[in-house]
Order: structure tokens, then sequence, then C-alpha cells
């Protein structure tokens, strides 16, 4: 199929900032791109050839916007997976396909997915609702502290929550959830799996990840990894065999914890571009992007590998501010050599949410490390 400068149409479920990047591949390579979001204002309204203002979960929506393109992909999991199985029996190209999907999009379901093939993850339960969690409390079937997550429609730090006593599950969402014991480790690692529709499979470096404390958000991603390179290794072939149950097609991100023993425990993974590898538009050969864009389309896979140490900082809303965004002394920011600011297009902000990152390079990994911390405490995104 030719796809450059042709009638091909690629659809695109969600119009978020991951979209967005993405589509900075597909206008360079002069593809055709539709795109569908709930949001009359979303980022990728720009940058697209048609937008589509429409519920992601809803059937008819979703089944109808996929009918005018010839592949169908998605920047979030929160999509209606029954429309996605009846396209794709009706021989509609779905990457990742909804199989995939349908053992990644419940927590609960990806965390038996572990179990059941034997890769190393957190001890868990699961619940279907509060009621049924405090009830295993009360009665000492589940021991306190631990990690709840509700096991649909959370995401950057939302829907996960550390229980230390009973009086902490008040206000919580009764919804269907996980209770996941506390892991002590040492670093959050991760690493993006890129699988071609042809099966050509690679991965990119391992990288490391600083948290903000209350938002549990990603602060910093650090690639490469400071760690061994045996544990490197171990990581990687872990986020193959991931990639071999899931057979995802297109990025399959996997989210790790490294014990205080060197241990690696699979936390979990996401089926699309994500945060973890922004860093790679700047210091990699080939973006996570551009390798998404060339899975789904069955070309060769580009070069994983990176030019020079990269350090990305998450730009978040400031506590205390809400309304229309202003993004303090990013001109000074701009002054220093290797940083470049990815602005997001989102125009209300409010407190932890994302509205850019900047990538920091540097062949001196100490020094990409310090300027990134020289970044964070520069430039702020407040309220007019």
């Amino acid at each position: 199929m030719q796809y450059f400068s042709s009638d091909f149409t690629l659809g695109i479920l969600g119009g978020g900032q991951l979209g967005k990047m993405l589509l900075a591949e597909t206008r360079k390579w002069d593809i055709q791109t539709f795109v569908l979001d709930p949001s009359a204002d979303a980022p990728c309204k720009i940058a697209c050839h048609q937008f589509f203002q429409g519920d992601l979960m809803d059937f008819d929506t979703v089944y109808d916007f996929g009918k005018q393109v010839d592949i169908l992909t998605f920047e979030i999991e929160l999509v209606n997976l029954l429309a996605l199985e009846q396209l794709e029996s009706e021989g509609k190209k779905v990457f990742p396909s909804p199989k995939t999907l349908r053992k990644i999009q419940n927590k609960g379901v990806q965390k038996e997915q572990y179990i059941k093939h034997q890769i190393p993850t957190a001890k868990f339960l699961r619940f279907a609702d509060i009621q049924h969690l405090a009830f295993n409390i009360q009665n000492k079937a589940l021991a306190l502290p631990f990690v709840w997550k509700c096991t649909e429609f959370g995401y950057d730090g939302y829907g996960v929550k550390v229980i230390r006593s009973e009086n902490d599950l008040k206000n919580l969402p009764n919804v269907e959830c996980i209770a996941e014991e506390m892991v002590p480790f040492k670093n959050e690692l991760a690493v993006i799996v890129v699988r071609s529709a042809v099966g050509e499979i690679k991965t990119y470096p391992v990288v490391e990840m600083e948290f903000h404390p209350e938002a549990n958000q990603v602060e910093y991603v650090i690639c490469p990894a400071r760690i061994d390179e045996n544990v490197a290794q171990k990581a990687k072939e872990i986020a193959l065999k991931v990639a071999d149950v899931f057979e995802p097609v297109g990025l399959l991100a996997v989210e790790m914890f490294q014990t205080e023993n060197d241990e690696i425990l699979v936390n979990e993974v996401a089926p699309r571009p994500h945060n973890s590898g922004h860093y790679s538009i700047e210091a990699s050969y080939t973006s996570q992007f551009e390798n998404h864009l060339r899975a789904i389309l069955g070309l060769p896979l580009g070069n994983t590998e990176s030019k020079v140490a990269g350090i990305m900082v998450n730009l978040v809303g400031a506590e205390g501010f809400s309304g229309n965004v202003k993004y303090e002394n990013i001109e000074n920011i701009l002054k220093i050599d290797g940083v470049t600011p990815h602005i997001y297009g989102k125009r209300q902000m409010r407190p932890f949410r994302k509205m850019g990152h900047v990538t920091i390079v540097n062949e001196d990994m100490a020094r990409a490390r310090k300027i990134a911390e020289e970044v964070k405490n520069t430039i702020r995104v407040v309220s007019e």
C-alpha cells in the first residue's frame, strides 16, 4: 500500500499530546490523518487533516469513525473495545489489536496475565468494590499497608493510593480495584518495546523514572538508566517476555520496579506512545513516535539507540493555580544549550495537569541531570 502523498488515511483515537507528537511524524511523511477526540480543543486539532469530536467510549461513534480510515490506532486505552472488535471482524486493520487491548485495559486482567505467564510482579488481590476490599481488611485477609488501584480509568497517578489504615478508604470511588503489595524498591524503570505488523521487534534503552511524591506523576525520565548493565539486560529480557504475552503491534511501554535485591518486577504496561519515551524525540536516532508509525504500517523499524544522554522534565500545572495557562520563565530555559521545550496545546491549566515537557540532551549524563534540575526550578506553569 502507498502511504506517502496518497489517499491512504490513518485514524487516531484520542487527540491529546501523544497524538499531537505522533502527527509530527505523519506530517513529516505526508500521511493523511483523521483524529477522534471528545474535546473540541484537543491538541491534535491543529495538526490533523480532519478532526472529529466524539465520545471514545461510544460504540457507534468509534465504529463510524473507524469505517472512514484505512488503519486505526490509538493514543489512549480508554476506547470502546466492542467497536474495535467489530471493525476488525469486518477486515479493518486496528493496531494494537482489540485482543491486545482487552488483556491490558483492565489492570486486574493485566495483572492476572503476569501470573499466568510467570512474569514477576508484585502480589495482589482483586476486589469487586470498596466494600469487598474493606470486608477483607476487617477479616484479616488483607494486610495493611498496600497500594490501591482502580482497575479502569486510572492514569497519571489518578486511581492510585497508598492505603495505611481503613480511614484511607474514605472518598475512594466504589469501583472494581486491586490491592497490591507494597514493594521496597530502589528504582522505577521502564522499557519501551516496539513490534511491527510483520513481526520485527526492538527495545529502547532502559530508562529511570523519578516521581513527584505528592502527585505520583513522573517528574524526570533519565536515559540511560543509572543502573548496572546486568540489571538493564534483565529488564529488557522481561520486557520482551511481556511483549510475547500481549503481542502488540506498535509500542508497548513496560513499567518496572528494581527491588533492593535487584529483582525486576513488572508494574504495568501501556500499549501506545508513553511519557517514558518522550526523551527519544531529541535523544534517539528514531523517536518512539516514528517507530510506532513504522510498526503499524509494517515498515522497517528504526534504530532505537540513543545518540546522546537524554533527560525529560514533565511540565505540570503548579499548585494553587487554575485557568488560562501561562508559562513563566520559558525564555530563560531557551538560553540553555541542549534544552528543547514541548508545549502540548492545552489552554486551561490546573494543579498537576500535564501541560508539556522539556528534553535536555548532553554528552555528560551528570551535566544533563544538573541542567534538568535547573529547568525544573526555573519554568513554572501557572494561570494568568
